[in-house]
């Protein structure tokens, strides 16, 4: 269609041409005349525009993160000093998993006062029974059976508090008492960083100071990107719009996904809204904080579409070229014409055209930058 166009064009001037005049005349401002050998040395092809489904975007810069449900930082909940490693990085672990050893003498402590709040629950509970039968044969006044009762219920209640200590230093109940502390893995993932080394001391989270993260663990089956949307574009983007991600490791290889949630508030310092997009990665591609940029499909609307090629940026305008027939000396006239397009445009593929031409308009594919030179 576009070779036909262009040589239909040719057979016009082979046939009606007439030969220039010796006084050559000269094309007004925004138009190029061309002979049949400078059109054919340009390499000008020739389209007709046509009304078409544009789909509208948006691109936003954003890098890639941790799924927050799919992450854990693994902290010690004792203080003490490492004793040995069993994970490092890029081991994958299951949940439960032992990471390190620590000698702590919290465990010790913890496991001590475990055993002594048993010992005195069940003597509180033996004191409570022998008051109770004394009471009951009248041996013995209600004092000391209340008294007795009120023991028992203090020494259940130590007897609770150190099970609870026990479990939240996720330590087991049985067992003699020992200070070796096993750290293990809260999730199962691939180990992404770990922060400790043997001999290195430790802050337990319950002790108070600095606790310092001595593993990372993380799913990265998926993986989020998230991104900034500029105050000017927040209108457009909405949940659940298809996005394509794509990054400089794989330049041809877009990572399809939507939008799943969008920040209400702006940031006071940017002016612009975070949006997040969860991303497939079972091929562990993506890794966390690489850069990449989306592709949000805001829009499809019908317009007047050309090809990127048939754009040309003159100073701040957008211009095409629009093929004008023949004129009487046999030279090729073309139109130079302003165009409006999306400020985002692609790199190739079509553009919608949203003023500037219409619907049947023969438009410069190919060859308009060397017109525009002309």
């Amino acid at each position: 269609m576009k070779k036909s166009l262009l040589t239909a064009l040719l057979a016009l001037l082979a046939c009606n041409g007439k030969p220039a005049a010796t006084d050559v005349e000269h094309a007004p401002d925004g138009e190029v005349w061309l002979s049949e050998a400078q059109v054919k040395a340009s390499q000008v092809v020739l389209s007709v525009a046509r009304a078409s489904t544009v789909p509208e975007t948006v691109r936003l810069a954003g890098h890639v993160t941790f799924d927050d449900l799919r992450v854990t930082h693994v902290f010690s909940p004792v203080t003490g000093r490492v004793v040995k490693i069993f994970a490092n990085p890029g081991d994958t672990v299951a949940k439960g998993a032992p990471l390190a050893e620590i000698d702590s003498p919290d465990v010790g402590n913890a496991m001590s006062d475990l055993l002594k709040a048993q010992a005195d629950a069940e003597a509180a509970q033996r004191e409570l029974e022998r008051q109770k039968e004394l009471y009951e044969v009248h041996a013995a006044p209600r004092k000391d059976l209340e008294a007795a009762s009120d023991s028992a219920a203090r020494a259940t209640a130590e007897l609770e508090r150190t099970r609870q200590k026990m479990r939240l230093l996720h330590v087991g109940e049985s067992g003699p008492v020992t200070q070796t502390f096993t750290l293990r893995a809260p999730l199962a993932g691939q180990v992404v960083s770990r922060g400790l080394s043997p001999g290195m001391e430790v802050q337990g989270q319950y002790t108070g100071g600095n606790q310092a993260e001595l593993f990372t663990i993380g799913d990265l089956d998926q993986v989020w990107v998230v991104a900034e949307v500029h105050e000017m574009d927040v209108g457009k983007v909405k949940l659940e719009q298809p996005v394509s991600a794509a990054f400089v490791a794989y330049p041809d290889r877009p990572f399809p996904g939507t939008v799943g949630w969008m920040s209400e508030v702006l940031d006071p310092a940017t002016h612009t809204s975070r949006v997040r997009v969860a991303l497939d990665n079972k091929d562990k591609l993506l890794r966390p904080e690489m850069y990449a940029t989306l592709t949000v499909t805001v829009d499809q609307r019908p317009s007047v579409a050309v090809k990127r090629s048939a754009l040309i940026r003159l100073g701040d305008v957008m211009v095409v070229y629009l093929s004008r027939g023949a004129r009487p000396d046999g030279r090729l006239r073309f139109e130079r014409r302003r165009v409006t397009v999306p400020t985002e445009l692609p790199a190739d593929g079509l553009v919608p055209v949203l003023a500037g031409i219409e619907p049947g308009d023969i438009v410069v594919e190919d060859g308009a930058i060397l017109l525009s030179e002309g």
